[in-house]
């Protein structure tokens, strides 16, 4: 068993912070829980909890539609999520858009930005790491301007292989989709370099932030980039929550996504005057409450200390691969030194659904499958994966546990 590491000075207490989360209390199939997939979506601590059971027992109301005290005070709680978040993210609150997630924005521009600019013979270039979510809205947009599909390559330890990158950003590509961390792999990629090359060459930058604003002390203006996507759930708060940022000149030189309602100024029957961005693209009634937990998700984070989150995930994530490479028959993807607390690895002869339905048997909680990430496995040669993600509530003494229950398992799949 390796050593606790020393916590550093003025770090929270994590054992007082874990007990914020109740989640973490219960038992599965008779074993105290072990939750390591996080990055599929993260728990949520009591203030987020309370400040959504508050939201429903004092003041539901719709947002921006009302003069009564309720509606006053349910649009007060949305538009303060939305302040949180920008400062969070370092960036205006009136150049993000909120929505339901990092799908939705990075949808939102495929279809507002993208489709009505490209044409025939252009590029959109994105890297072998990609959640589907960064793939799938390009091909779209590709088949119906007659754009192509360029692919950034990766080295062997999961890295982006940066001098290919640069070989491939030619005149052709107009617009480049890179994740800041791989959900896979969890490779930290040098964003802010990437795309002062990129606007040094005249093409715009989409950044899928989903797997970097729960593990990093996030700078969006100092990375430079044109457009930047967060999920509101894997960073503690409510499902059905996120954001894109975007320059104020490429937001008012965008369409709307989706009509209705609470997006614009004035309809009659011969036309529409649009709202001012961000509100042009949020049409509809929003997630409220959810946003409204976010807001308190925001403050969470914030008062742990985004340093100290970090500096405690990164122990986590080094006790937990020493541990993983004693492990006879393991092989971990994704060696590079400088990533985010997500391991992804197989067990030599064990099928990766059949590893985490063992693990799961003793209480852990692992994702097994592609992660929305076919393309990074195909390169790796692999069908599947189990993927254990840590976060700051998770405990030395879970890495144990986990261990244990793996040699466990492989010890019953022979």
């Amino acid at each position: 068993m390796s050593p606790t590491p020393p916590t550093p000075a003025g770090a929270p207490d994590w054992a007082r912070v874990r007990a914020d989360f109740p989640l973490l209390m219960r038992e599965v199939n008779g074993k105290p829980l072990v939750y390591f997939d996080n990055a599929n979506t993260a728990q949520k601590p009591l203030p987020v909890i309370d400040a959504v059971d508050a939201f429903y027992r004092r003041y539901n109301a719709n947002v921006s539609r009302a003069v009564h005290a309720l509606g006053t005070e349910a649009t007060e709680a949305y538009e303060g999520a939305r302040a949180r978040l920008a400062r969070f993210l370092n960036v205006p609150g009136d150049e993000l858009v909120l929505c339901n997630g990092t799908t939705f924005a990075l949808n939102l521009v495929a279809y507002s930005w993208a489709l009505p600019r490209l044409q025939a013979g252009d590029v959109i270039l994105v890297s072998r790491m990609e959640h589907h979510a960064n793939i799938v809205p390009w091909q779209l947009v590709a088949q119906r301007t007659g754009a192509h599909i360029r692919v950034a390559e990766i080295l062997p330890d999961g890295s982006l292989d940066l001098d290919a990158l640069n070989a491939a950003m030619t005149g052709e590509v107009k617009l480049l989709a890179l994740a800041h961390v791989s959900n896979v792999l969890g490779t930290v990629n040098p964003v802010r370099e990437i795309c002062r090359e990129a606007r040094r060459r005249g093409i715009v930058t989409v950044i899928d932030g989903s797997q970097a604003a729960p593990h990093l002390t996030l700078d969006v203006a100092a990375i430079g980039c044109d457009f930047y996507a967060v999920t509101g759930h894997k960073m503690c708060g409510p499902t059905g929550t996120g954001a894109l940022w975007a320059r104020r000149e490429l937001l008012e030189a965008m369409p709307p996504f989706i009509g209705g309602g609470e997006m614009i100024k004035q309809v009659s029957f011969d036309g529409t005057v649009f709202n001012d961005a961000p509100h042009k693209f949020e049409a509809g009634t929003p997630n409220i409450a959810g946003f409204v937990g976010l807001g308190a998700a925001v403050d969470y984070l914030e008062t742990l200390g985004r340093e100290h989150i970090a500096a405690r995930e990164q122990a986590l994530l080094a006790h937990l691969t020493e541990e993983l490479q004693r492990v006879d028959g393991v092989r971990i993807f994704g060696t590079t030194p400088h990533k985010a607390a997500v391991v992804s690895f197989l067990v030599e002869g064990a099928h990766a659904h059949d590893l985490a339905t063992l693990l799961d048997l003793e209480g852990v909680a692992v994702r097994s499958g592609q992660h929305c990430a076919h393309p990074l496995l195909q390169y790796f040669g692999v069908a599947a994966t189990c993927r254990a993600s840590l976060a700051f509530y998770n405990t030395h003494q879970e890495v144990e546990a986990f261990i244990a229950a793996l040699q466990k398992a492989r010890a019953l799949l022979g």
